[in-house]
């Protein structure tokens, strides 16, 4: 009796720990104006601002300014790597990280291109 309780104490811890760490790793989706009142990761879809200074390496880090296309809110993002390959291409650019001493601190960057299907229309 005593092995089928530990057992399903066992059971329950871990279904508790992967809940958890499930709900830990879900980053939504917001807009500017959310990403920087969130305190924790998020991730914020936008176009490269064309009228802030260029994008460029400020050391180990690539720095450039978000806007959404929706209300044209502007957001300066230092994403933590090199300046992504597809990037001068890009059409979206979604910054995952979160926002801290006003800018956008990114861990990772996703480069939505436009698709080659597109320019045949």
């Amino acid at each position: 009796m005593n092995r089928k309780i530990l057992l399903g104490l066992l059971l329950l811890a871990f279904a508790a720990y992967a809940g958890w760490t499930f709900v830990d790793s879900v980053t939504p989706y917001v807009g500017i104006d959310e990403a920087r009142k969130s305190t924790g990761n998020v991730q914020v879809k936008g176009l490269l601002d064309k009228s802030a200074p260029a994008p460029h390496m400020e050391g180990d880090d690539f720095v450039f300014t978000l806007q959404d296309e929706d209300t044209g809110e502007t957001m300066p993002v230092r994403y933590h790597g090199a300046k992504p390959d597809q990037f001068d291409q890009a059409h979206h650019i979604v910054a995952i990280g979160h926002f801290q001493d006003g800018v956008f601190g990114a861990d990772k960057l996703l480069i939505k291109c436009p698709s080659k299907y597109e320019q045949q229309k």
